[in-house]
C-alpha cells in the first residue's frame, strides 16, 4: 500500500511538540503531542483531527501555529524493499499559540523541522529515526535528522545536518537500542510517547521519546539541542 505523511518537529524555549496527519492505503490516523518539561499531552485520532500544510498547524482549541521554512531542503528518493520512497525535509520557523487544557494560552515562536513521505515501503518495515534542533558552539543555528532502515543509503541519503539553514550529507549512523545515543550524540529522554496498534492488515509500534542531545556531529559540537529519537516497527 501507498504511505503519505507530513510531521512537524517544533523546539520552544521549555516546550517540545510534534504533530502529524498519515495515510496508509485506506486508513487514516492524526496525533499531536506537547511536553512543556512538566506535563505530555498527547491525542492520536484514526482520522483527520488536524490540520497540517507547509505553512500552518492547527489542532482546534489546543495550537494554531504559522510555519516559515528557514533552510534549503533535502529531498531524495530511494528503494526501499520491491517500491520507492520519497522524502523531504525542510527546517522551519513556527509561531503561534498554544493552549492546554488548565492552562492559559501561551505565545510560541521556535525552530522546527518538517518530514514529508510518500511512497510504498516493504510490507515489514523498521527504522530508527533522530530529529532535534538547537545552536552549534560556535553560535550557528543547527538542525539535523538522522535515520537507519529507510531513506538510508551510504550516498544520497536523507541523513542530514543543516547549519545556519545549509544541508549537508551525514554517512551511515549507528542507534543505541536503547536510544540513549546515535552517532556522536547522547540523548536524554525526558518524556516518552509510546503506542501499539494491530488492525490486523496493518500494525505499528512504536516508542519515541522527547528529550535533549548533548555531543557533535562530523567534528561540530553542539552547545544545546533538543529533539526526538524514535523506534518503529510497522506491518503495513
Amino acid at each position: 500500500m501507498r504511505k503519505r505523511w507530513r510531521y512537524v518537529l517544533v523546539s520552544c524555549e521549555r516546550v517540545l511538540l510534534c504533530a502529524a496527519d498519515v495515510r496508509v492505503g485506506p486508513f487514516r490516523q492524526s496525533f499531536w503531542a506537547v511536553w512543556d518539561g512538566e506535563r505530555l499531552d498527547e491525542r492520536t485520532h484514526r482520522r483527520r483531527a488536524l490540520t497540517l500544510t507547509a505553512d500552518r498547524l492547527h489542532v482546534p482549541g489546543t495550537l494554531d501555529l504559522e510555519l516559515s521554512p528557514t533552510g534549503t531542503p533535502v529531498e531524495v528518493t530511494t528503494a526501499h524493499g520491491e517500491g520507492q520512497v520519497w522524502t523531504r525535509k525542510t527546517p522551519l520557523t513556527a509561531a503561534g499559540t498554544l493552549r492546554l487544557p488548565g492552562r492559559p494560552a501561551a505565545p510560541l515562536h521556535g525552530a522546527g523541522i518538517c518530514d514529508e513521505t510518500d511512497g510504498r515501503h516493504a510490507r515489514h518495515t523498521e527504522w530508527w529515526w533522530a530529529a532535534g534542533l538547537g545552536q552549534a558552539a560556535d553560535g550557528r543555528a543547527l538542525a539535523f535528522n538522522l535515520v537507519r532502515g529507510v531513506g538510508d543509503p551510504e550516498v544520497g541519503s536523507e541523513r542530514a545536518l543543516w547549519l545556519d539553514g545549509t544541508p549537508h550529507e551525514i554517512g551511515p549512523v549507528a542507534f543505541a537500542e536503547d536510544l540513549s545515543s546515535v552517532a556522536g550524540l547522547r540523548f536524554s529522554a525526558e518524556a516518552t510517547r509510546a503506542r501499539r496498534e494491530n488492525l490486523l492488515v496493518v500494525a505499528s509500534e512504536y516508542v519515541a521519546p522527547f528529550g535533549s542531545f548533548a555531543g557533535e556531529i562530523d567534528g561540530v559540537p553542539f552547545a544545546h539541542a533538543r529533539g526526538v529519537m524514535e523506534h518503529h516497527r510497522a506491518r503495513w
